[in-house]
């Protein structure tokens, strides 16, 4: 299996969501199940039917989490040490060659992307296209609306 890069806050949110699934999910759906078997007949039973499958889909979910986790390769971004090159954790500021809006991105997992608060997926074009740029550099990002091109304003490890 390979690794899966996380940034350190990425991997503190993911064991968040494991514990509250682990603590508080899975007891309450124990607990629907069982008030539904009290009901009778389980054959005619959709409340017993809903909590079986929300059951499913918890314990689907604990089991993904604990195999990312296991995977993972956690970076903190701030120990980084990277010579002015992007890699993955760092925090840049772009400016869009043509239009010359100014845009700051940080290269996260594909797990904690989030376009809105500015973090972008490892795996996106406009991230593979960062990858090893340092400042006065130019990307050249083929994306869906054609080929972009932004100059990279700064570079932080944060």
């Amino acid at each position: 299996m390979s690794t899966i890069p996380l940034t350190k806050r990425g991997a503190e949110k993911i064991k968040a969501e494991l514990h509250q699934l682990k603590s508080v999910e899975r007891h309450a759906v124990i607990q629907a199940i069982a008030e539904a078997r009290a009901q009778g007949d389980l054959s005619e039973n959709a409340e017993y039917d809903a909590a079986k499958d929300k059951q499913g889909f918890i314990e689907g979910r604990i089991l993904e989490i604990e195999g990312k986790l296991a995977a993972a390769q956690i970076i903190d971004p701030a120990t980084l040490d990277a010579g002015g090159r992007i890699v993955f954790g760092t925090t840049v500021d772009l400016e869009d060659e043509e239009s010359g809006d100014a845009v700051t991105y940080q290269i996260v997992g594909d797990d904690e992307a989030d376009l809105k608060q500015g973090m972008i997926s490892i795996s996106s074009p406009i991230a593979r296209a960062l990858i090893g740029k340092e400042v006065g550099d130019v990307a050249e990002v083929r994306a869906p609306g054609g080929v972009r091109s932004y100059e990279v304003i700064a570079v932080r490890y944060i």
